[in-house]
């Protein structure tokens, strides 16, 4: 074997591997992590998760990949160590679709139906059929995966057949065979398939190369048997190096993986060498086929999914004795205390179609949360409840933990392969984690106000109260339809939500202009009327985003995202679904009659009440007060008067005495006159 004959197996070999990962790329893409959607969600029973790894594995053409997601799930809390044990068996078992595949290479026969089941004469086929497609779906995407998955099989077919061109002057070659020969030991031929397995990370690829070499007619079935062994404890190590950093749950799923292949493999090793001891199988020493070594590849991870079944839960506590829990961590799912709200491991970001749905679903959970929050600062505003209060701050600090990590991690999947789908959803998901935010935030300026209007024992009249029900009722609805369209990617009803927030623009006109009114003719007070601008300007402001995010999804799916130039393009012209649906939340949602009478007595607010009694109370005191007064002088008068009489009656007595006691006098001295005539 000269340099070129070196060169070209090399190339055949770099051909082999780029087909099975485009092929590998082009189903996973067309699957778009539906299949592992399901596996996420349908592991509750074993043999449901042995069946679903297998098919998700054959799939996507990896049981390594298929493991490091496995180690992803457990690592997020999203699938349980147990559930995990299944869906490890099943993943051994699907790789072995890849060598089923590989061993139509081997076919031979001089019949036109036989020639036409070898790679080499479909295949191309195959990749001018995969060509067109690529070239010719600008707009159907579907086709473009189509075609990269035939494109990928036929380059992997063209690899092996190169590799194997490349390689068959090997038989000749003495030192090769002796090689070969030494591989027939146990313990060499493991260590040989677990290295190479372990440089190329994939024991899909290494069986095919074993395959290659099989066609050159050198390699026995005692060497091709060990070798087969140790592909499979090589092809643990891409597990074991992805939970390198992850939690003790994610690490004991990479102890099973390995601890299911090494102790398969010994077990295996062990009886079909004593009973090879015991009756010498033929077999041995023939040159094994590439047939040959997919058959003993599915029986052996089939005898291992036997073995092992019944006794998933060893191999659980065998991983918790190797990967011990000192206490900090427990089994379960990442809801426990002290958990992250949401976990996105990087380790999806290999598979960026499933990458794309996790995110998606943390967004959802994002906005129903963000649901929650505005519903309570909502409640607060009509009836102030601590607990409530709380709540709302307890779920805006969630929603800016939700919106750190969903766009960090989004960031880091923007430079994935994404299909075009996926690069929509991302758009869509980057804008609404920020307008979903923005509303949290409001929510607790909504809470904020609230508790100002409770500290200040402020309170508005019935007219306000209608009003401000009014706003609330639209806003609470605007924010539910927004969250139900986003969560059910509802393009369709989307474009209802930009007249809902026109409508609630023109309450908020409407219910300032009306205030306004009110403190003119002194039914409000400044205080209060700031406090009710506030509140109009978050509730408008809510809807705003509401309306950011609904005109995302719709402009994104054009392939567009401007929010001015889509409000500015509305057709807003009388008959116009935008005007009709204006129209009819405008009934709804119709403010009450300025002219509508209440109490007289009743005022825009609580302390105004208070004021006015007070200032009543004081005029009638002073009032009684006054009467009090008057009374009291009026009975001075009268007694004044009355000890005038009085004195005027003592003065007419005395004057009468006076006179009285003069005409004594008077007649006492005329009679003492009249006697000293008399003598």
């Amino acid at each position: 074997m000269d340099i070129f004959s070196l060169l070209t197996m090399l190339g055949g070999l770099a051909l082999f591997l780029y087909g099975m990962n485009a092929m590998g790329d082009g189903l996973e893409k067309m699957a778009g992590g539906r299949l592992e959607r399901i596996l996420e969600r349908l592991t509750s029973k074993k043999l449901l998760a042995v069946l679903l790894g297998a098919g998700v594995t054959a799939v996507i053409q990896s049981s390594s990949a298929t493991t490091v997601m496995v180690v992803g799930f457990v690592n997020s809390g999203i699938m349980s160590l147990s559930q995990a044990v299944g869906v490890i068996m099943g993943a051994n078992v699907g790789t072995t679709i890849t060598s089923w595949m590989l061993s139509l290479t081997g076919i031979s026969g001089d019949a036109v139906w036989v020639k036409l089941l070898k790679p080499s004469s479909f295949a191309p086929i195959l990749a001018a059929i995969g060509i067109v497609f690529c070239m010719t779906s600008d707009e159907t995407e579907q086709r473009r995966d189509i075609g990269n998955i035939l494109v990928g099989f036929a380059i992997l077919m063209f690899g092996m057949e190169t590799m194997s061109g490349a390689v068959a002057p090997l038989a000749e070659n003495e030192h090769f065979t002796s090689i070969l020969t030494a591989f027939s030991m146990p313990v060499l031929g493991m260590l040989a398939g677990m290295l190479l397995t372990a440089v190329i990370q994939s024991s899909s690829a290494s069986v095919g190369i074993l395959q290659a070499l099989c066609l050159t007619g050198v390699v026995s079935y005692a060497s091709a048997i060990p070798i087969i062994m140790g592909q499979n404890i090589g092809t643990c190590v891409t597990s074991i190096i992805s939970s390198v950093g992850a939690k003790k749950n994610a690490k004991r799923a990479s102890m099973v993986h390995l601890y299911f292949n090494l102790i398969g493999t010994i077990v295996f090793m062990a009886v079909f060498y004593l009973l090879n001891g015991i009756f010498r199988f033929e077999f041995m020493s023939e040159p094994a086929s590439v047939v040959g070594i997919a058959v003993i590849h599915s029986l052996f991870n089939l005898a291992c999914v036997v073995l092992f079944y019944p006794f998933s839960g060893f191999l659980v506590k065998l991983s918790e004795l190797t990967i011990r829990d000192k206490g900090e961590e427990k089994t379960g799912s990442a809801t426990e205390a002290g958990e992250k709200v949401v976990m996105l491991d990087e380790r999806f970001l290999d598979t960026p179609a499933f990458a794309m749905e996790i995110c998606r679903q943390a967004t959802r959970k994002m906005a129903e949360e963000v649901k929650l929050a505005a519903n309570m600062a909502l409640d607060l505003l009509t009836e102030y409840n601590e607990e409530n209060a709380q709540r709302v701050v307890y779920y805006e600090q969630r929603v800016d933990e939700y919106e750190d990590v969903i766009g960090s991690y989004l960031v880091k999947l923007s430079s994935r392969n994404l299909s075009k789908r996926d690069s929509q959803t991302m758009s869509v998901l980057l804008h609404s984690i920020n307008d979903l935010e923005r509303i949290s935030d409001h929510a607790i300026n909504l809470q904020e106000s609230a508790l100002t209007i409770r500290d200040k024992e402020l309170n508005f009249s019935d007219m306000a109260r209608e009003e401000l029900a009014v706003m609330i009722g639209a806003v609470r609805d605007i924010v539910a339809k927004s969250v139900r369209v986003f969560v059910e990617e509802n393009t369709d009803e989307a474009v209802y939500i930009e007249p809902m927030e026109e409508v609630i623009d023109r309450l908020t006109k409407k219910i300032k202009n009306r205030h306004v009114k009110r403190l003119r003719k002194g039914r409000c007070t400044i205080e209060l009327g700031l406090v009710l601008e506030d509140v109009l300007t978050i509730l408008e402001r809510i809807s705003d985003h509401c309306s950011n995010i609904a005109i995302a999804m719709v402009q994104i799916h054009d392939d567009e995202y401007d929010t001015h130039a889509y409000v500015e393009r509305l057709n807003k012209e009388e008959g116009s679904l935008y005007y009709r649906e204006c129209e009819r939340l405008e009934k709804l949602y119709e403010l009450p009659a300025e002219d509508k009478k209440y109490d007289v007595r009743k005022t825009d607010l609580k302390n105004t009440d208070t004021k006015k009694d007070e200032v009543k109370k004081n005029k009638n005191k002073k009032k009684d007060t006054s009467e009090n007064e008057k009374t009291t002088n009026e009975k001075k008068k009268a007694l004044k008067k009355k000890e005038d009489k009085k004195s005027d009656n003592n003065n007419s007595e005395n004057k009468k005495s006076d006179v009285k006691k003069t005409d004594t006098k008077k007649s006492s001295k005329k009679s003492n006159d009249n006697k000293k005539r008399k003598e």
